[in-house]
């Protein structure tokens, strides 16, 4: 009986043996079924933002834009204004973004539209810059603010100052939200504009 015990144990281990050889071969030929990789939803691109604030009374427009070229590399982006805004009148506000390091440039614009439950635009302004800012639509299918155009006044009628206008797009933030603090979420994109009131 010892003799019939060790022949089982030596017959155990050659097929624990040829067992654990086949298990590469099992995982290899899983994986030659599907040679599709998982799809990555990676965050856009955008080199160049455009704020574009038209007067209501009809006074003027004033462009805003930061253009970063060469995306992650060692050149600063390249930020302008295009003028002051005026005390006496309200705007309305529109952005578009871009990846200009495609050619022709990607309009991201669309795509942040095709996403909009998975974006917010926020806006702020420094201490000294007297604004008050209202989204106006296209809202998402929730009917929570995106963002892409806006209102922008005097938080006073008549209100003068200067300070910095901070635009922040945010991506896969929580929605609703009291506001940048406390969305969470990525940012794709934050630019603070020098901007007076006069």
């Amino acid at each position: 009986s010892f003799l019939l015990i060790i022949l089982q144990k030596t017959k155990t281990m050659k097929i624990l043996k040829y067992a654990l050889l086949a298990i590469p071969f099992l995982y290899f030929s899983c994986n030659d079924d599907d040679d599709t990789p998982e799809p990555i939803n990676e965050e856009e691109v955008i080199t160049t933002m455009t704020v574009t604030l038209s007067a209501s009374d009809g006074s003027g427009t004033v462009v805003l834009q930061t253009q970063d070229l060469d995306g992650d590399g060692p050149n600063e982006p390249v930020v302008t204004v295009s003028g002051s805004l005026s005390s006496a009148t309200s705007y309305s506000g529109s952005i578009e973004w871009l990846n200009e390091m495609e050619d022709p440039a990607e309009d991201v614009t669309e795509e942040i539209l095709e996403e909009a439950d998975e974006h917010q635009v926020f806006f702020s302004a420094s201490d000294g810059l007297p604004l008050q800012f209202v989204y106006s639509a296209p809202f998402d299918s929730m009917g929570n603010p995106v963002g892409i155009n806006f209102i922008l006044a005097p938080s006073t009628a008549g209100a003068t100052g200067s300070g910095e206008f901070t635009v922040t797009l945010v991506h896969e933030p929580t929605k609703p939200n009291d506001g940048l603090a406390t969305a969470g979420g990525s940012i794709d994109i934050q630019t603070s504009f020098p901007v007076t009131i006069e």
